[in-house]
């Protein structure tokens, strides 16, 4: 049945899982655009041979590159994906039957729920993300943030009942090196901050963030892997910190040695 439904992803090497996420949309969407950022592996041939529109564009950040990937939907109603989550089936009857009954321009959101290495469902009473990833094209549209990806809508923002199953890493290792690279990213690209600001936060940010990850999202319903999950993900949140810490010590350094005098000025 045509939905009349555009669903975009921006990928970089994602041949391992691309393909669960792709045949999800099948069925559901009218249009698959993906925008790669240059993958060595088999991403592309996977997506081409998956229907997709696949188009080529330099790294700039998250909220460029999906804003960069919206503009090429030709349909109004877009759909955001990354390529490791999953939308359920549940999911895609509830996107079917909204739009078959020509609803007004409108957001909604939706929850993305975390699966762990070795499960094929989240956890019970899971609480990760509730964020908008269906949209008109007249109710929102993704600010252009390098970090921060997030759809600002100018309409109302309803919300979806069933999830979509998160898969962020295929194993734990997996996950402590992708915290480690993106905390290189969020270094070099968030603004610079106090440094008595940021050396305060050295001290409070791991366990803030555990408990908040460990408690308030639930992972503390997880067993073990919730235990670890929080774990890593409060580690990762205080290496940002470290990293942010040590960026503002180097250009204080610069700072200071362009504003010592010169041979003879003294």
């Amino acid at each position: 049945m045509k939905t009349g439904l555009s669903a975009f992803l921006i990928v970089k090497n994602e041949a391992e899982r691309l393909p669960r996420t792709l045949a999800a949309l099948e069925g559901l969407t009218d249009q698959v655009v993906v925008v790669d950022s240059g993958s060595s592996d088999a991403t592309v041939e996977i997506a081409r041979a998956a229907g997709a529109e696949v188009h080529r564009r330099d790294w700039e950040g998250y909220g460029p590159q999906k804003r960069f990937a919206e503009e090429l939907c030709r349909h109004d109603w877009r759909l955001n994906v990354d390529a490791d989550e999953v939308v359920t089936e549940a999911l895609a009857g509830e996107i079917r039957s909204l739009l078959a009954g020509g609803p007004p321009p409108a957001a909604y959101r939706v929850r993305i729920l975390n699966v762990y290495p070795g499960d094929d469902r989240p956890r019970a009473f899971a609480a990760d993300y509730d964020v908008v990833r269906l949209w008109h094209r007249e109710a929102g549209r993704y600010r252009d943030h390098p970090l921060f990806d997030r759809v600002e809508t100018s309409g109302p923002v309803r919300r979806l009942r069933a999830p979509i199953h998160h898969f962020p890493f295929p194993s734990w290792s997996a996950l402590v090196a992708k915290e480690n690279a993106y905390t290189d990213f969020q270094a070099e690209a968030a603004r610079r901050r106090p440094r008595w600001l940021l050396r305060l936060r050295l001290v409070t940010e791991g366990p803030v963030v555990f408990l908040k990850s460990w408690l308030l999202r639930r992972h503390v319903f997880g067993g073990w892997k919730g235990f670890a999950f929080a774990g890593v993900i409060a580690f990762a949140r205080w290496l940002r910190i470290v990293k942010l810490l040590a960026r503002e010590e180097t250009a204080r350094g610069r700072d200071d040695g362009r504003s010592r005098p010169g041979p003879g000025r003294e």
